[in-house]
């Protein structure tokens, strides 16, 4: 639709801040809230007045600003049922297959237990917009903190019935990182090869490297990519399943 306006920019370090704004009815939503001092500022730049904070989940530098950001505009927090008790401020709560209706558009809750239990992403299913925060980045998924790696795979892969064209919002800006790990498990992907200099050229710049999207994830992510001949023939893994090349690549990635 194109009276919603999407708007990122990095915080705290290498937190993705991304503020979603209605100009229709007004609304303005952050995707999680890291810094309430940066949220801020770029609201003012815009003249927008926050309406709703959707959270992902609880991890503090995804909700350091919550408290602070309700005192000033009074605006609804919504979050993971199952993390309630560790999001400041929460106001409202969903679980995976929920639709919440906001600026009069359908936006599907998907779980997402793995980095953390009750980890949440949602999915503007008419903009073509998924908010993945820490469970699918760029060329790379998130650490298995509480979860385990069998539950990241299934959060990870549900997002393959979604359309290409989708933009993916994450978290962090890992992406240069995540690229030269991703090479080391599939060299000889050409996509993922070009995308790694693309990705290099834009942080010499000093630009950001999101959004992706599926489409670009499907064909360079290796934790898409479990089916793959070379990633199965490079991990010695030709006769395993999708679910435990997923956990050895995760694995070794920790190690990376």
């Amino acid at each position: 639709m194109s009276n919603l306006d999407v708007h990122q920019f990095i915080c705290r370090q290498d937190n993705y801040g991304v503020l979603v704004h209605d100009s229709r009815t007004g609304t303005t939503i952050s995707i999680d809230a890291p810094d309430a001092t940066a949220i801020t500022d770029q609201l003012k730049k815009r003249g927008w007045q926050l309406t709703h904070i959707l959270t992902t989940h609880h991890h503090e530098d995804h909700v350091a600003g919550n408290l602070e950001l309700k005192d000033v505009f009074g605006c609804r927090i919504i979050g993971p049922e199952a993390e309630k008790d560790k999001i400041p401020g929460i106001s409202q709560t969903v679980k995976g297959g929920d639709v919440l209706q906001l600026a009069h558009r359908p936006v599907k809750v998907f779980a997402c237990p793995g980095h953390t239990l009750g980890h949440v992403a949602y999915h503007f299913s008419d903009d073509y917009l998924l908010f993945a925060a820490d469970t699918l980045f760029s060329l790379g998924c998130g650490r298995v903190f509480e979860g385990t790696a069998a539950q990241m795979y299934e959060s990870v892969n549900q997002f393959r019935t979604l359309q290409g064209m989708t933009s993916v919002y994450c978290g962090h800006e890992y992406t240069e990182a995540n690229a030269k790990f991703a090479l080391t498990i599939e060299p000889g992907n050409r996509d993922l090869v070009r995308r790694a200099m693309e990705v290099r050229q834009l942080r010499e710049q000093g630009k950001m490297t999101c959004p992706t999207t599926i489409g670009d994830e499907l064909r360079t992510n290796p934790y898409l990519r479990c089916n793959a001949p070379e990633i199965r023939k490079v991990l010695g893994m030709e006769s395993a399943t999708d679910a435990e090349v997923f956990a050895e690549i995760r694995e070794r990635k920790n190690r990376f």
